[in-house]
């Protein structure tokens, strides 16, 4: 872990120069880990994240997860969503199906999906292409986040291909950008530990985000904490993460959350609570000043914590999440309506504003209204519920 062990200087100091926008090297992100106070680090985390973004705004999008394969043949311990192939309770969401769900997020004012799934050794990259194409043809307008690094890297063995050559393939068939599953914790020694170095090793995570980057697409950054890592492999990962948009300048936002244990194969581990949650987010803020967007993840830690991220660094609170498999099968299950997020947002003080999965530009409620309108018929009874009747397009 050379190179990521506490530096020596004092937390003011590294505080002071972070909030005035001097890079921060990883031995200090490791020392405010270890020691910073918690009202000390979010008030410069605000002050970076004012920095970068609107200070009266914070952000949040409407998309759907469809996770269109449980199967797997990977064996993560964190993971309590996967199922072998040939197990029973393995699915494949058929495209119709996938057309149903995404009718709906466009019946909730949704300007986006995120399609990912576990690694399913029988489907050939032209599955990939043939429902990417499905998609583009029958819903134009909706985004298309798909596919992350380890699918992305097992596509490319099974075909013989290089990473560069796979997602050049994949965009044309309609792929818009990348989401940063798969990266849990970026270190050679945890991800063998948690069994998750074959899907994909740090280099091999980051070099798909690489390689999506020289293609044009925008990724998203994710770290999942809490796994029974030290500080110097959180560290490691911010690092990794600064190192390649300090490369390429491609990823949109970085998303940070805590392990969730029940139903996994590591139910013993100790809970990550608020405290070094918030602590985390913080540092985060402070260390990737590459970064534009910083991510509160309230569907992992309840919805009053996601809205005090809004107090340490973080600028959005994501998804309304009309939908989410993952990790709702390892404890956490969190839903609100497009009325709540804005009410939390108000809440803490900020002026809520729907935006695109990119980031680029803002979402007006007449933007969605005509879409909303015609595929209202989608809607189910639950999903009907976060609908909150008023929000609505209004037939006149």
């Amino acid at each position: 872990m050379s190179g990521f062990e506490p530096s020596g200087r004092a937390v003011d100091e590294i505080l002071a120069d972070a909030a005035a926008g001097r890079r921060i090297s990883a031995g200090d992100a490791h020392r405010l880990l270890l020691d910073g106070d918690l009202l000390e680090l979010g008030s410069a985390a605000q002050a970076v994240r004012d920095r970068h973004n609107d200070p009266a705004v914070a952000t949040y999008n409407i998309d759907r997860n469809i996770n269109y394969t449980n199967v797997c043949i990977y064996k993560c311990r964190f993971c309590a969503f996967y199922r072998p192939p040939g197990d029973p309770e393995g699915y494949l969401v058929p495209f119709e199906e996938i057309g149903r769900k995404i009718e709906e997020t466009l019946a909730l004012n949704g300007t986006g999906i995120l399609l990912q799934g576990g690694v399913h050794p029988d489907l050939p990259l032209s599955y990939y292409l043939d429902l990417l194409a499905f998609i583009r043809e029958r819903y134009p307008t909706i985004h298309r986040h798909a596919f992350s690094p380890p699918e992305v890297k097992f596509l490319a063995k099974k075909e013989r291909m290089s990473f560069h050559e796979v997602i050049g393939r994949l965009k044309e068939a309609g792929l818009m950008s990348i989401p940063g599953g798969g990266a849990e914790i970026l270190s050679d020694e945890i991800r063998r530990e948690v069994l998750a170095y074959p899907k994909a090793s740090p280099e091999e995570w980051i070099d798909v985000m690489r390689q999506a980057h020289r293609h044009g697409l925008r990724t998203t950054a994710t770290m999942m904490f809490g796994m029974g890592e030290g500080l110097a492999a959180r560290v490691e990962h911010l690092q990794r993460v600064r190192d390649l948009q300090d490369e390429t300048g491609g990823f949109t936002a970085f998303i940070a959350w805590t392990f969730q244990h029940e139903h996994t194969d590591l139910p013993g581990l100790p809970e990550v609570f608020a405290h070094e949650y918030l602590t985390t987010l913080a540092v985060a803020r402070l260390f990737l000043d590459n970064v534009q967007h910083l991510q509160a993840s309230w569907v992992t830690q309840g919805k009053k914590i996601g809205q005090l991220g809004l107090a340490f660094g973080a600028d959005d609170l994501g998804s309304i999440m009309i939908e989410e498999n993952v990790v709702a099968a390892a404890g956490a299950h969190h839903k609100m309506s497009q009325e709540e997020m804005e009410h939390l947002i108000r809440a803490a003080g900020y002026e809520p504003r729907q935006r695109t999965n990119l980031y680029e530009r803002l979402v007006t409620r007449e933007e969605t209204a005509e879409l909303a309108l015609r595929y209202r018929h989608a809607l189910t009874p639950e999903t009907r519920a976060l609908a909150a009747g008023a929000l609505l397009p209004v037939v006149s």
